[in-house]
C-alpha cells in the first residue's frame, strides 16, 4: 500500500508538469501560438461545460483535464547528449496463429521501427538500455546490443505468461538499480509517438527524471496486424490512450483528496 501511495503521489505530480506547456517534438507551431490556443480553447470548453454541469467551479476544474488529455500529446524534451539511461516502451506485437498463453508473440513492426529509435539515440548519447522485450529482441540480434536489459514479461510456474503494462515496465526498470531512480540520471524514454506522453507521465511516476528526446522522430506507424486492437488503428488507439490517461488521473485524484482512503 505504501509503494502504491508513493507512486500514486509521484504520478500527481508528473500528471500536473504536463499540464504546463512543454516542448513540442518536431512541432511546426510555435509554442506561444499554442498557449494562445490552449487559453482559448480552455475558455470555451469552461463556458460550454458549466451550462452543461449547472457548475462553473467544477466545470473549470473537469475542463483542465479534458484540455491536457484530450489536446496534448507531445512529451518534454532534452537534448540526446544529456541523456544517460534510454527506457524503451513496446507497441503492439504479433500473436503467432498456433500460439497458446505460454507461447511469445512476434514483436512485430511496429518494435522493429521503436528499436531503429532506440538505436539512433544510443549512436548520439551512447547510455544504457533498458527496452521491453519486443523491442530488445530486435536490438540484440539486428544490433549486436547485447548490452540492452530485456524486460521480459512474468512467466508463472505453470509456463502461463503475463505481459506488463506501462507501469510494470517502469517498475521493472527502477528494480534493476535496486528502487533507486536517480541511479538512472537523465531519462530519454523511446516509445510510440502517441504512447511516448503517457510512457513519460508513467516513468516520472516512478521516480525517473524522463523526458524524450528533442532529435529524435519516433515512431507512428500502425500494424493491423497487432495481437492488441487498440494498436491496429490510430483513432481506436487515441482512445485506449485517452481512457488510460483518465483512470491515471482518477487516481491520483482521489488518493490527494483521501490520502487515508
Amino acid at each position: 500500500m505504501k509503494d502504491r501511495r508513493r507512486f500514486l503521489t509521484h504520478l500527481l505530480a508528473a500528471t500536473a508538469a504536463s499540464a504546463t506547456p512543454v516542448h513540442a517534438q518536431r512541432s511546426s507551431t510555435p509554442q506561444a501560438g499554442k498557449a494562445a490556443l490552449d487559453r482559448e480553447l480552455l475558455s470555451q470548453m469552461n463556458h460550454r461545460l458549466a451550462l452543461e454541469l449547472d457548475d462553473t467551479a467544477v466545470a473549470e476544474i473537469e475542463a483542465a483535464h479534458l484540455l491536457d488529455v484530450g489536446f496534448h500529446w507531445t512529451a518534454p524534451a532534452q537534448p540526446a547528449a544529456s541523456i544517460k539511461t534510454i527506457v524503451a516502451y513496446s507497441f503492439g506485437n504479433r500473436v503467432q496463429p498456433s500460439a497458446t498463453p505460454k507461447t511469445l508473440p512476434e514483436p512485430g513492426p511496429v518494435n522493429e521501427e521503436l528499436a531503429e529509435a532506440v538505436f539512433r539515440l544510443y549512436q548520439k548519447s551512447h547510455a544504457r538500455i533498458f527496452a521491453q522485450w519486443e523491442i530488445a529482441r530486435f536490438l540484440q540480434t539486428r544490433h549486436h546490443l547485447s548490452e540492452a536489459i530485456s524486460i521480459e514479461p512474468v512467466t508463472a510456474p505453470d509456463g502461463t505468461i503475463t505481459y506488463l503494462s506501462t507501469d510494470g515496465v517502469a517498475e521493472a526498470v527502477i528494480k534493476h538499480v535496486g528502487g533507486n531512480p536517480s541511479a538512472l540520471g537523465t531519462v530519454g524514454v523511446v516509445a510510440h509517438r502517441d504512447h511516448a506522453k503517457r510512457c513519460v507521465q508513467t516513468s516520472r511516476a516512478r521516480g525517473m527524471d524522463a523526458y524524450v528526446a528533442q532529435e529524435l522522430v519516433l515512431p507512428v506507424t500502425y500494424d493491423p496486424q497487432s495481437g492488441q486492437p487498440w494498436t491496429r488503428r490510430r483513432d481506436l488507439y487515441v482512445l485506449h490512450d485517452m481512457a488510460a490517461q483518465f483512470m491515471q488521473l482518477r487516481a491520483t485524484q482521489i488518493a490527494r483528496s483521501y490520502p487515508q482512503g
